[in-house]
């Protein structure tokens, strides 16, 4: 075993590194005013992160899924908005579109969004279909030359921003989950209408909106995969969602994390570091155990992938020990700064809240357990 980075891997985790410092000045205000970061994307589209994983023939930077889990890490230490803005993009858009879509839909979609130019979305969940993702309410009517689209969708990550949605619909309701699809559809159709943007507690410099359909035709060749391929895409699909959300909890709780190490070398009660205190000495040595911890099963599930081997059960280790991780030790975080740590000018409380969401999104905890579960009882 070589757990020694490439020279690649390492210019690339340095490049964002750099980029992420220079999304710290306004990561709070932009928290407060639930801003998205439209500069900021251009800017990881120039720098390669908005395609990173797709091949180059297709616009992409063509870099393995290590690279991508690197990159998330980084920029999630400082702005997990704009870690899943990223995540959402390559993990359960360019991914889906590379993996299974047809040579048409990889030059008219791929390419754009693998460039940076357009901002992708991923709607598969629904009021009633969150964890059983199989309940889809939402249609898509097979029309012979189009598909008629109807319905609603929640949680959308870049709903209000993104240009092309991938909508997980239900085609044929007597086949339950054999009979869903995956349809493109472009922002602008008539019929398709974003909702007001959520009031979020973390995360909130990410836009999540609601999308209703109300009949949107659809074109027959915007389908990806056969006839009924939509769940097994989906479930594909959020396969490597996970490890790009375990990259950005591992993200919050090192950056949560290298908050409370300076700090508690700076703040002195008794005349001394609260460093020298071994209250803290226990604390910091617990987060730096857990955290190394959650990202070597991160790079290990990343890995695990990039060697084409089934990685299911590896992506939802990541993704259940990252996340807990991450919301333990933000809490720890803020415990270590004190008051201080409950104010907002000094970050940790808003990593805290940042933590929460990926312990739900993309599987919560309990569904990852499930996956776990599963695969070692089979």
């Amino acid at each position: 075993m070589n757990f020694e980075l490439s020279e690649e891997h390492k210019m690339i985790r340095d490049a964002a590194r750099e980029f992420a410092q220079e999304l710290k000045a306004g990561a709070i205000e932009r928290d407060e005013a639930a801003k998205f970061p439209t500069d900021f994307v251009k800017q990881m589209a120039e720098l390669g992160f908005m395609g990173i994983m797709t091949p180059e023939a297709y616009g992409g930077a063509g870099m393995d899924t290590l690279a991508y889990v690197l990159v998330l890490e980084e920029i999630a230490k400082i702005d997990a908005s704009a870690a899943v803005i990223v995540s959402a993009h390559n993990s359960l858009v360019l991914y889906g579109l590379n993996a299974f879509g047809t040579e048409e839909q990889k030059q008219k979609y791929l390419v754009p969004l693998a460039k940076g130019e357009k901002l992708g979305a991923f709607a598969l969940s629904e009021p009633e279909a969150g964890s059983d993702a199989s309940s889809q309410h939402t249609t898509a009517e097979d029309k012979g030359d189009h598909y008629l689209l109807n319905g609603t969708k929640n949680w959308i990550t870049n709903g209000g921003h993104a240009d092309i949605y991938l909508v997980v619909a239900q085609t044929h309701p007597e086949k339950g989950h054999k009979g869903i699809n995956v349809l493109i559809v472009e922002k602008g159709l008539t019929g398709f209408t974003i909702g007001p943007k959520e009031n979020k507690l973390g995360i909130r410099s990410s836009d999540t909106h609601s999308l209703l359909f109300s009949d949107v035709q659809v074109p027959k060749e915007n389908r990806i995969g056969e006839d009924g391929f939509g769940f097994k895409f989906a479930m594909k699909t959020l396969d490597g969602g996970r490890i790009g959300i375990a990259a950005q909890a591992l993200g919050i709780a090192a950056g949560a994390y290298d908050l409370a190490l300076a700090y508690s070398k700076e703040r002195k009660t008794f005349g001394k570091p609260i460093s020298d205190h071994q209250a803290i000495q226990f604390k910091l040595a617990d987060m730096e155990v857990d955290i190394e911890a959650a990202r070597l099963l991160t790079y290990k599930a990343a890995w695990t992938k990039d060697q084409g081997l089934p990685y299911g059960k590896e992506a939802a280790m990541a993704k259940l020990h990252a996340s807990e991780v991450a919301m333990k030790h933000t809490v720890e975080a803020v415990q270590i700064h004190g008051g201080y740590g409950y104010v907002k000018e000094y970050h940790v409380e808003r990593l805290m809240r940042d933590a929460k969401i990926t312990q739900i999104y993309e599987g919560t905890s309990e569904i990852q357990r499930l996956v776990i579960a599963r695969e070692i009882l089979r």
